[in-house]
């Protein structure tokens, strides 16, 4: 049978500010990855959603980003290999020290926003971020865009990857992401962005904003848990996966270490 994982970024409230539905949307999904204080979250936020993922069964992963409250992340930064290196480091500390005071561990790393974009594109960024996930636990999975420089670097350092799609934006030509700078950046409609998945998952293909189809592996697919019609959209598209005969799990569930 056919699996896939379902992830959503959570965990990025943070002080007087909640965004996002976390308790609810951790009952539908398989991996959280969760923001790590840097471009969203803090101590507070970060133990409670390790706690409620690890009660629901749901894997935890970390979401480190640039250091970017205002920005939420998604402003690119002027920020050496060596630098991404270090904040990587980190923010996996973080986390992994949280899950550690829950009894429990972390299973993946997965970059945020414009840290995620450059690392996409750029070797030598995307290498940092490898170096780093090695550096302090070579069993982490590292997620990233299908196709990507990211994926490329973390098969280079021998990690587990997980090409990773996403449920409601539209692809470049190129594979890459619509930057969210573009009207056409996000799929509004639930329908079609669930289409769009389940052949992504079954057929390896989908449609550029071009028009032209583009291959593409679907290890894990992102649900963005601070869109306000988040809740509703993971309901239908776990509904749809397993209508498909698709089992849900979190990447390499069927392993034995």
């Amino acid at each position: 049978m056919t699996s896939v994982d379902l992830n959503s970024d959570l965990g990025e409230s943070f002080g007087a500010y909640t965004i996002g539905n976390d308790e609810q949307v951790l009952a539908f999904i398989s991996s959280a990855n969760i923001a790590c204080g840097f471009h969203a979250g803090d101590h507070n936020v970060m133990m409670k959603t390790v706690k409620d993922a690890a009660e629901k069964g749901v894997s935890i992963g970390a979401h480190p980003g640039y250091p970017d409250l205002a920005g939420f992340g998604r402003r690119a930064m002027a920020v050496s290999p060596e630098e991404v290196f270090n904040l990587i480091t980190y923010q996996i500390g973080a986390i992994k020290a949280a899950a550690a005071a829950q009894g429990t561990t972390v299973h993946h790393v997965k970059p945020h926003g414009a840290l995620y974009n450059t690392a996409a594109k750029d070797s030598h960024v995307a290498e940092a971020i490898a170096d780093a996930v090695k550096a302090v636990d070579s069993e982490l999975v590292l997620y990233g865009l299908a196709g990507s420089e990211l994926v490329k670097a973390g098969e280079k350092a021998g990690l587990k990857v997980a090409q990773e799609v996403f449920a409601d934006r539209t692809y470049q030509q190129d594979g890459s992401l619509t930057p969210r700078t573009e009207a056409n950046a996000m799929i509004h409609d639930a329908d079609v962005a669930v289409d769009r998945v389940i052949r992504m998952i079954q057929d390896q293909k989908v449609e550029a904003v071009d028009g032209h189809d583009i291959t593409i592996q679907a290890d894990t697919i992102c649900v963005h848990g601070d869109e306000p019609e988040a809740l509703q959209f993971v309901q239908k598209l776990r509904e749809r996966i397993q209508q498909e005969g698709i089992r849900i799990e979190r990447v390499g569930a069927n392993e034995h270490v």
